[in-house]
């Protein structure tokens, strides 16, 4: 039987919440299709194992999945879970991109509509999906402060911003976690970022963790896409690197094999390791994948465990960036 997440904080000011998160997104978006009633059931499943923190964005489907979200927690105790929101991102009908606004007026307007898909009273977490290159963080943070002051917004987060970020931030108003992509063959973070935040105390929830599949022991060079799942245009998932990024995969699947563990499984294991402060969220949305994912609680790598992972997908070893050159140019975190 699988163990029951632990309990954490998200950093030194967040919510009390399960040491390990799921992530919607792909149920409403950028995935290709999903089930909604095979959602909906993951999302029960997640809490029956006594997974609590939930993320989303208002511009996951557009808000399909806020209120995807809140016909989950149909019937459940809205005080027993943790809604973390990621907002900001603009989108016109046709799905396309269209830039970022997490100016003041945005901010606000923005959570009025959370509130109101997500039919509660405050969110856990707020947080902007990227910094908004044209609105000063002070502004942004500030903004997203009122709220908290006026009882719609529990805790400040961020997303995807580098060490200076960080610091001018939590200049405003405590931050409680910043939210990034961290996984074997997503380590960026690492050299600046990770220590500044905890230099300020700020907590990492990790998405990405399987790197969209990729690391999921699942994948196969030949594995089709919808013309909708972004992965299609995702430099780690083209051609030759593909082909080298699913050498990784294999070196990891021997070190799992003898661990008795699944690739996924020893993947969100080692995001798990790298200290008590990092909070993995995994992305499933079918309940037998999140049931492999919940199986990493009973993963303990050894030392020499570690030493072996790292052997198998050394740093830096992927090919390929995480997002295509458009995108990348987007991350702070990535300057």
């Amino acid at each position: 039987m699988t163990t029951r997440p632990a309990r954490t904080t998200l950093g030194t000011t967040g919510p009390a919440t399960s040491a390990i998160g799921l992530g919607l997104m792909g149920m409403s978006d950028l995935y290709g299709p999903a089930d909604e009633a095979e959602s909906i059931a993951t999302v029960h499943a997640a809490l029956d194992a006594g997974v609590t923190l939930l993320d989303t964005g208002d511009f996951y489907g557009m808000g399909h999945n806020e209120l995807l979200l809140h016909e989950a927690l149909r019937g459940r105790d809205r005080a027993s879970v943790q809604i973390s929101v990621k907002y900001g991102a603009q989108r016109g009908p046709d799905n396309s991109w269209l830039g970022y606004d997490a100016s003041p007026a945005a901010t606000k307007a923005s959570l009025a509509y959370t509130l109101r898909r997500l039919r509660t009273d405050h969110v856990d977490v707020y947080r902007p999906a990227r910094l908004d290159p044209n609105v000063p963080i002070e502004e942004t943070v500030g903004a997203i402060a009122d709220l908290v002051k006026a009882g719609y917004v529990r805790h400040i987060g961020l997303s995807e911003v580098g060490a200076e970020t960080l610091r001018r931030a939590a200049a405003v108003h405590p931050i409680s976690d910043l939210q990034i992509e961290y996984s074997l063959i997503s380590r960026s973070l690492e050299d600046e970022v990770l220590p500044a935040a905890r230099e300020l105390g700020i907590g990492i929830t990790a998405y990405g963790v399987l790197s969209r599949g990729l690391l999921s022991g699942h994948w196969q060079p030949d594995t089709a896409l919808a013309a909708t799942d972004f992965r299609g245009h995702s430099p780690r998932f083209q051609g030759d690197n593909l082909t080298h990024n699913l050498a990784l995969v294999e070196a990891l699947r021997a070190v799992a094999a003898a661990r008795g563990a699944t690739v996924a499984q020893v993947a969100i294991a080692w995001v798990a390791s790298r200290g008590s402060d990092i909070v993995p969220l995994v992305g499933a949305r079918r309940r037998d994948r999140l049931a492999e994912a919940l199986g990493a609680l009973d993963v303990v790598l050894t030392a020499e465990d570690l030493a072996a992972v790292e052997a198998a997908v050394p740093a830096g070893s992927a090919a390929g960036e995480r997002y295509a050159a458009a995108q990348m140019a987007h991350l702070d975190s990535e300057r």
